[in-house]
């Protein structure tokens, strides 16, 4: 299950990403805006700006924007983020790779494949699931108001 923490950045992401081409936006704005606690949205930005997913701008007037373009940041990056593997159990991670405690030989472990699909169908689904995904999904909802 994702975390509220990768859940907040990618709603501060999406937020950021309505707001491409038009200057700052501050802390409090996106908190408010989105519903986030915004010291916990503090926290989340700081981590997002270390991953160069965003940057910020101090002083009167600053705030954060994005970094890369909607199109170019995934779900799967931001959970991988903060949340971690996409892969249900170790063995089968691309990036979090441990072998399982209980497995005597992956080659013939009957799980690992199956495990495996299920690894590449959620990570192509989040792959390709972007921040422009719910910056387009936003506009077909304001479009049925």
């Amino acid at each position: 299950m994702m975390s509220m923490k990768s859940k907040y950045a990618l709603k501060a992401l999406t937020c950021l990403g309505k707001n491409t081409g038009k200057g700052y936006m501050q802390t409090a704005f996106i908190a408010e805006s989105e519903n986030i606690p915004k010291k916990f949205l503090e926290q989340i930005l700081l981590e997002l700006k270390h991953a160069h997913m965003v940057s910020s701008k101090q002083g009167i007037g600053g705030g954060y924007y994005l970094l890369k373009k909607p199109k170019e940041i995934s779900v799967a990056d931001v959970y991988r983020l903060f949340d971690g593997a996409i892969a249900l159990v170790p063995c089968v991670s691309l990036n979090f790779y441990e072998k399982c405690d209980d497995c005597k030989n992956e080659i013939s472990c009957v799980m690992r494949d199956e495990f495996i699909k299920i690894r590449e169908g959620a990570r192509l689904v989040m792959s390709k699931t972007t921040i422009q995904s719910f910056l387009n999904a936003s506009k077909k909802l304001s479009a049925k108001k």
